[in-house]
């Protein structure tokens, strides 16, 4: 191996001995080889490459009535899995999914929470979605959302999330399981710029288009209030969600859904939003101030729908003078706000520039090699 960086023979001789002691009968010299594996494989992109001959004997671990194999089997395999999709296919194909499930179920926390983390990485690849999804991973996900660890519960909600977004029918399961108020429970208590609120406002922006998932959230106390939260407070991304499911709420019933969205003050956030927010939140900020006069389509020609006029009918109808003082403050920052962005506009075209617009980071949809 000439040529080769010492670090770079020392890596590729500890990959071959793992690869042989997994194919050995003895018990401790395959459970060494398992950690030997996650260990490699934790942030070495490489080494998941060189690795996939692993994912059969450590599935064959998961497998067998033998408790001692399946931590580090499992923790092995979730590395691997980590950012390569062909590992994520080959673990499902090999029989991975059984034992992960019945782990679900199991009354060892930390077993509990390795799987879970396990479903969330796996379903971040759509080829594995719906052969998880068929497994009624489902209610054993919102289990864990009720009575998981803090790590297992936000690691299932991600999960959830990933299996939904192309999956639309797993949304009606995940409805049927009374998982909105354990998203809503967590989107409470969460930081409203993470990424865990990130994944719930997305959760719920998706779920919200059913009546069942609108009539659930607005029942929850707080429900209604907590995405407000995340739309002044949260991600460009978590922002975009929010508003959308509001916006969502007040297109499908107008009449229901106005004065709870009003109540909660979602003023000052949507006009913030009109301004600052991305190139999709803007317009439905917009269209939900629309929908949240008192009479939407009723201003007379003589008077355009500017987004101030749209502002001050809305404003005229708030009850209270802290909600109704704090929205003229918001309209007269936006205008500043408006103003200084055209300025700024213009000194950038004066100069030749182009403006490049930042780009909006996602949301992890699978662990990082945290174990």
């Amino acid at each position: 191996m000439d040529g080769f960086p010492p670090e770079a023979e020392a890596t590729a001789v500890a990959v071959r001995r793992a690869l042989e002691l997994l194919q050995l009968n003895d018990p401790v010299l395959r459970v060494q080889a398992a950690r030997d594996i996650r260990r490699l494989t934790k942030t070495s992109q490489r080494c998941r490459r060189q690795l996939r001959q692993a994912v059969a004997p450590l599935v064959s671990m998961l497998r067998v009535d033998s408790p001692e194999f399946h931590e580090p089997a499992l923790l092995a395999l979730l590395n691997l899995a980590v950012q390569d999709e062909t590992n994520k296919i080959s673990i499902v194909e090999a029989g991975a999914l059984e034992p992960i499930i019945s782990f679900l179920k199991s009354q060892n926390p930390n077993m509990q929470e390795y799987a879970t983390a396990s479903l969330l990485t796996l379903s971040a690849s759509p080829t594995n979605k719906p052969i998880i999804s068929a497994c009624g991973t489902i209610p054993l996900l919102v289990n864990i959302l009720r009575d998981g660890s803090p790590q297992a519960k936000v690691d299932a909600v991600t999960a959830l999330s990933n299996l939904s977004t192309t999956q639309p029918e797993n949304l009606s399961i995940i409805l049927q399981t009374n998982a909105m108020p354990l998203i809503v429970s967590l989107l409470k208590t969460c930081r409203k710029s993470s990424k865990i609120a990130e994944k719930c406002s997305a959760l719920i922006e998706s779920l919200v288009g059913y009546e069942e998932g609108r009539t659930s959230l607005t029942s929850e106390e707080g429900g209604v209030l907590a995405v407000v939260e995340v739309l002044e407070n949260g991600t460009p991304q978590s922002r975009e969600h929010a508003v959308g499911a509001l916006l969502t709420m007040c297109q499908s019933d107008r009449c229901k859904y106005r004065e709870p969205i009003l109540r909660e003050g979602v003023i000052p956030g949507l006009l913030e939003l009109t301004v600052q927010g991305t190139p999709k939140s803007q317009p439905k900020a917009r269209t939900l101030l629309q929908l949240l006069r008192e009479s939407p389509y009723s201003r007379p020609e003589a008077e355009p729908d500017t987004l101030e006029n749209i502002v001050c009918d809305i404003i005229s109808q708030i009850d209270g003078d802290d909600q109704s003082g704090k929205a003229k403050k918001m309209l007269a920052e936006m205008v500043q706000v408006s103003m200084e962005q055209s300025l700024r506009h213009l000194q950038q075209r004066a100069l030749v520039c182009t403006p490049s617009e930042m780009p909006i980071a996602s949301c992890a949809s699978e662990v990082s090699s945290k174990y």
